[in-house]
């Protein structure tokens, strides 16, 4: 089961070249138990906001989202409080708060998160594919 952070999700659906080939593989291999967090959206949407991703003309980040989870089979985990908490609890290796609501998010519904961030494998309570 694993858990795809946000630049893996967009790599897969825009440019899979962008992911590496251990994050290829471990996509493919989860074909049933792909998993994403509803921070996602949000990341998304702010960067949309902001101009500095562009999606297909007309189309909102909601139904960007929505279709690109269903053309993938991915299931999104939406946080709770008990995950919002947790992420602050986290030693404060990463300074981003998304980033460390998605290691929450890994680590209480035991995923391996596919990432290519170079601090959230400082966490050694979750598995990182890249």
């Amino acid at each position: 089961m694993i858990l795809l952070d946000t630049c893996a999700l967009l790599w897969l659906i825009h440019d899979p070249a962008k992911l590496s080939k251990a994050a290829t593989r471990a996509i493919q291999a989860h074909d049933r138990s792909r998993h994403v967090s509803s921070v996602s959206a949000w990341e998304i949407a702010i960067k949309v906001a902001a101009g500095k991703l562009t999606l297909p003309a007309g189309m909102t980040t909601e139904t960007w989202f929505s279709r690109a989870l269903a053309a993938y089979g991915i299931t999104e985990i939406c946080p709770n409080g008990a995950l919002f908490c947790r992420a602050v609890a986290l030693p404060a290796i990463h300074r981003d708060p998304c980033d460390r609501l998605l290691v929450a998010t890994a680590a209480a519904h035991r995923l391996a998160i596919v990432t290519a961030d170079t601090i959230i494998p400082q966490y050694t309570i979750i598995n990182v594919i890249w």
